[in-house]
């Protein structure tokens, strides 16, 4: 027996204080739709009666923790939640009513896919929500979808992988193929894995974090971040050797202890959206003094391509919201292996630098330990980049370097000086605004 929370209202109403439904206009009069097909109106009348609703989405203005938003929740009850011409029409009209108030969308999806009964005509209701959700991309709105149970099909690849910021419900089947067409279904915790779903929600926790997303997302700062203190070593390096044997010490504090620090609380987004995760990097949205900074921070491992992209995806997506963003650099390199050659490393770094560069807002960047060539260049900004007395940036790592210059391994600290890799020296440069102290 299914949960009363998988009836649209019902889950309206947990995680609403109040909801003013749209006016059900238009989207289709056919008695037996587009293909006249035998007994689809005798159908359509009997989910009608079964669950009080005209059809498989119920639309409105939602308070949602105290933030306006347009809700678009599935009713599974209505022919399994499927997308039909009407369907297509009401969702049109919420994302409308969106961008006419300027307020987010919320999508609380239950869907089987389309509607076999209106054929292809269900079908090229795809693109018409595509469109809707391109229109509010440009138009600056953010979109949360909430992956239920189950989310298939077309409503999968348009209202739930196409969104912003995708939750999913533990326990739901998530995957473009349903249980019907390919049992058994994939389960939200697999897309979760392979970095399609952002996070994972336990039913009862849906409201609270439904609130603290839409917090963030509508408290935007103004004007770049503030810089971090330095959490470490307060002096600066005598050579260029004790700057890299400090941010390579195990006990120097990383990207969660910074953000910890500097944020009163953060939500998670995870993944890049092509199948990969990379724990390395830590990517989201955090509150600070009730206004919202988006952050990327490397966490002192060599940086995937996985990590590349979803740091890239989040500089991005803070862009489009008029979200700022801190950056936090901290890794040796990025990852060299022939599995990050093969997952395609060069691009996914090529993506970060564009990101960063073709940003509107200002990206604030603070290097908190190793910075490694390439890898570690591409999180900073190139005009707003700080370092903390217990960093270095080089081109390549003294040994490394040593190593190309073909020069004996005890000449590696003498390396060390020669790149002018300290704080203090890339202060001097030009490459860094300033050194951070505690």
């Amino acid at each position: 027996m299914r949960s009363e929370l998988e009836s649209a209202r019902a889950l309206i109403g947990e995680v609403a204080s109040s909801f003013a439904e749209l006016p059900a206009e238009g989207g289709g009069s056919e008695v037996d739709g587009p293909l006249g097909w035998a007994g689809y109106g005798d159908a359509l009348a009997d989910a009608a009666e079964r669950t009080g609703e005209r059809e498989s989405v119920v639309c409105g203005v939602a308070e949602i923790g105290g933030v306006t938003a347009v809700v678009i929740a599935f009713e599974f009850g209505f022919l399994g939640g499927s997308l039909g011409t009407r369907t297509g029409h009401r969702i049109e009209q919420a994302f409308t009513l969106a961008r006419e108030l300027g307020v987010p969308v919320v999508s609380l999806v239950a869907t089987g896919g389309s509607r076999m009964q209106e054929g292809t005509p269900a079908l090229t209701q795809l693109q018409r929500i595509a469109r809707q959700l391109a229109l509010t991309r440009e138009a600056g709105l953010p979109h949360l979808s909430v992956l239920r149970d189950p989310t298939t099909g077309g409503g999968w690849a348009t209202l739930g992988a196409g969104a912003d910021v995708v939750l999913g419900l533990r326990g739901a089947q998530v995957g473009f193929a349903g249980s019907r067409v390919r049992p058994p279904g994939y389960t939200v915790t697999q897309q979760f894995a392979v970095g399609l779903v952002d996070q994972l929600v336990p039913a009862d926790d849906l409201r609270v974090r439904l609130e603290r997303w839409l917090r963030l997302l509508a408290n935007p700062l103004t004007g770049p971040a503030e810089v971090p203190a330095a959490l470490g070593e307060p002096d600066l390096p005598a050579t260029g050797w004790e700057a890299v044997q400090r941010a390579r010490k195990t006990t120097r504090p990383r990207a969660e202890v910074y953000l910890g620090a500097y944020f009163d609380w953060h939500e998670p987004i995870s993944g890049d959206r092509c199948g990969g995760i990379d724990a390395g990097v830590l990517c989201g949205f955090g509150s600070r003094d009730g206004q919202t900074i988006a952050y990327a921070a490397q966490c002192g491992t060599a940086t995937q391509p996985a990590g590349f992209r979803t740091a890239a995806r989040l500089v991005r997506l803070a862009d489009r919201l008029g979200i700022p963003v801190l950056t936090l650099v901290d890794t040796p390199g990025a990852a060299n292996d022939v599995q990050a050659e093969k997952a395609g490393i060069g691009a996914a770094i090529a993506d970060m630098f564009t990101a960063v560069a073709a940003a509107r807002v200002p990206v604030t960047t603070l290097l908190i330990g190793e910075g490694g060539s390439g890898g570690a260049l591409a999180f900073a900004a190139p005009d707003r980049t700080w370092v903390t007395p217990d960093s270095y940036l080089a081109v390549i790592s003294p040994e490394l370097a040593a190593q190309i210059l073909k020069r004996d391994p005890a000449q590696t600290q003498a390396t060390a000086d020669q790149l002018k890799l300290r704080p203090q020296d890339l202060v001097e440069l030009g490459i860094a605004r300033g050194i951070t102290r505690p």
